[in-house]
Order: C-alpha cells, then sequence, then structure tokens
C-alpha cells in the first residue's frame, strides 16, 4: 500500500534552516508529482510546493518562494524540502502528499521560536 513518512521537523530559531524529508513506498515514486502542504495551529492546510514527477517542474506558496526549495531524488523515493530564512509564521506541521490520489503522511512538526 502506498506509504509516505515525513521526517526532518523540530525546533530552530528564527532565521534557521530545516530540510524535511518524504520516504515513499508502495507506488513508482518516478511516475507522480508530489507536494507540501501544512497545517499551522487555528488554520486551514494549506499548499506550500509542489514538484512534477522528473523534477524539473516546481511550484511554490507565495510567502515561501526564495526561502523553501523543493526537490526529489527517483532513485531513493524521497522528496524534499529545504526552508530557509525561516520564520515563525512558518510554525506548522508538514504533510507531504502524492498529486494524485488522496495519500498523505502523517506529518512533521516544524516550530520557529526564540
Amino acid at each position: 500500500q502506498v506509504q509516505l513518512v515525513e521526517s526532518g521537523g523540530g525546533l530552530v530559531q528564527p532565521g534557521g534552516s530545516l530540510t524535511l524529508s518524504c520516504a515513499a513506498s508502495g507506488f513508482t515514486f518516478s511516475y507522480y508529482g508530489m507536494s507540501w502542504y501544512r497545517r499551522a495551529p487555528g488554520k486551514e492546510r494549506e499548499f506550500v510546493a509542489s514538484i512534477s514527477s522528473s523534477g524539473s517542474g516546481t511550484s511554490y506558496l507565495d510567502s515561501v518562494k526564495g526561502r523553501f526549495t523543493i526537490s526529489r531524488v527517483n532513485v531513493k523515493n524521497t522528496m524534499y524540502l529545504q526552508m530557509n530564512s525561516l520564520k515563525p509564521e512558518d510554525t506548522a506541521v508538514y504533510y507531504c502528499k502524492r498529486t494524485t490520489g488522496d495519500y498523505w503522511g502523517q506529518g512533521t512538526q516544524v516550530t520557529v521560536s526564540s
């Protein structure tokens, strides 16, 4: 069955960096686009970034453009989200999703605080 497992979250100070990973299994990873979403406390889940199956195409939420970078390594069945210049408003649970179908990971908490 499809499994998506996020890791790499944690507590970081404003201006710091984190890299999230999403390990995929149960499907042919290189065939599918993938996405990152997040849910901040008291808010709806929102789209953060997406990447095409080959990795050649990406899209970002305006507020993270220039700070976050989505990438993937298909031979490792893994997607990444490099997050730089983190702000307190980036605090959220981050989820990976297969773009096609309702498949989500369990989420990883990112907290940006001094």
